[in-house]
């Protein structure tokens, strides 16, 4: 292994100075200043520095997943040293550098510089002493003392060669057909590490711009829908005050009209409620608690109004679990009242019944009412869908509202068996973090 301190001392070294050479003539030594070879410029670098600075890699910090493949190259090919180097506009830099405590040289006097013009094979540099490029390189004549290189090209799929996967020894060397094959092999694999980035980095632009989005129309949703609640309002104070002060001079076919109005104006609101409802619930942060499924039941059933002429049925529901309670209450709420909307019978039925499988919740809820047919069983959960016989006085939201909520906890709701004038029985699942027996 080479020493880190002088290799990091000549790379610094290299970056500050003139690079020369001693030259032998008639047995005397003579110091005579000879430049390194530059390597050639690719035709396309603009291109390519730009597809490189793209990545956003220059600069970042060491990551496994590039130091798992160097070190595996360095095994491979028998060396101390392997480097993923990408070459930039006026230096190569180290993404990973396994057996080197340097994260840059001069891009004047790297080996991978000129790998880079050749992307469609490796440069091998078996004895640098004998090569004219390099024979009088820094990095050749002082630590880290290369004597041999073996560059695989890193090559884009938009046809950018950034860099190179190397692997370098300080003595002489030959690689195999099996080793070169393989150095290729894992130059692909670090390929494919920034095809990766650079999809990820795609990708986490467009979430950006999707949460951006996401957030104008919520916030536009949520000050029209209260902007909206003023006038309703104000139309059924009016129709109120009408219906007391003027009820003697309101003619049947005009109070007939009246109720219309209100009844519209009621609904306008209750549409309006349901979408801040929907919205608020959308973004709500989930906090799990302890809590008894069948007091959470009853809770929200006692909170109902005109429940007079309806019985709740509770079977298998004394199970204490933890999980976000804000769910269960929203979901018992919106099927309970939509329960209570649309019954068509003497008494309104509810049947709710749970059980544990598989470490999740899972709810049968069932009631007698007018039931929906199974050919809408999916579209039922979009919202603003009205399907029921009822329909003029349904918004659409409530079961839209469960399914939002459910799927902040990887959970479901599902129409299992209805038939019209029959009933519904609707299946729900969630996901329990712990749970009790009670």
């Amino acid at each position: 292994m080479y020493s880190q301190s002088g290799a990091t001392m000549a790379f610094r070294e290299a970056r500050l100075t003139t690079p020369y050479t001693v030259g032998v003539s008639n047995n005397k030594k003579i110091k005579s200043i000879r430049a390194v070879i530059k390597p050639d410029i690719p035709d396309n670098e603009n291109e390519r520095i730009k597809a490189l600075q793209n990545l956003n890699l220059l600069d970042t910090l060491e990551e496994d997943a590039y130091d798992q493949l160097t070190l595996i190259a360095s095994q491979i090919c028998d060396v101390p040293i392997a480097l993923v180097s990408l070459i930039d506009s006026s230096r190569q830099w180290f993404k990973s550098h396994h057996g080197l405590d340097v994260r840059e040289t001069p891009k004047d006097i790297a080996f991978c510089a000129h790998a880079i013009n050749k992307p469609e094979e490796i440069l091998i540099v078996e004895d640098a002493a004998k090569d004219e490029r390099f024979h009088d390189n820094p990095l050749s004549t002082k630590a880290p003392n290369v004597k041999f290189y073996a560059g695989a090209p890193l090559n884009t799929s938009e046809g950018f060669c950034l860099g190179t996967l190397c692997v370098i020894d300080n003595k002489p060397k030959k690689l195999s057909k099996t080793q070169q094959t393989s150095l290729t092999a894992l130059a692909n694999q670090v390929v494919a590490q920034f095809e990766l980035r650079r999809k990820n980095l795609i990708l986490i632009e467009k979430i950006k711009i999707i949460e951006q989005l996401n957030h104008d129309i919520d916030a536009f949703s949520y000050r029209l829908s209260h902007d909206m609640q003023t006038p309703i309002r104000g139309i059924l104070s009016i129709i109120e005050f009408l219906k007391k002060e003027d009820a003697d001079e309101i003619s049947i076919s005009l109070g007939e009209k009246i109720d219309q109005i209100e009844d519209r104006a009621k609904y306008g609101l209750a549409l309006v409620q349901g979408t801040i409802d929907y919205a608020r619930v959308s973004k709500a942060n989930l906090v799990f608690s302890e809590f008894k499924l069948e007091d959470t039941a009853k809770f929200v059933f006692a909170n109902l109004a005109n429940t007079d002429n309806v019985k709740l049925e509770l079977m298998n529901c004394k199970q204490i679990v933890i999980t976000s309670k804000h769910v269960i209450q929203v979901v018992f709420q919106n099927l309970m009242t939509n329960s209570l909307k649309f019954n068509d019978k003497d008494t309104c039925i509810i049947s709710i019944s749970s059980k544990i499988e598989n470490n999740r919740l899972v709810i049968d809820y069932k009631d007698n009412g007018p039931g929906i047919s199974m050919k809408y069983a999916n579209k039922i959960f979009e919202i603003f869908e009205t399907l029921n016989a009822k329909s003029e006085n349904s918004t659409g939201i409530g079961l839209a509202t469960i399914k939002a909520v459910l799927n902040k906890l990887s959970g479901h709701i599902r129409l299992m068996h209805s038939e019209v004038a029959k009933g519904v029985h609707f299946n729900i699942d969630l996901p329990l973090e712990i749970q009790k027996k009670g």
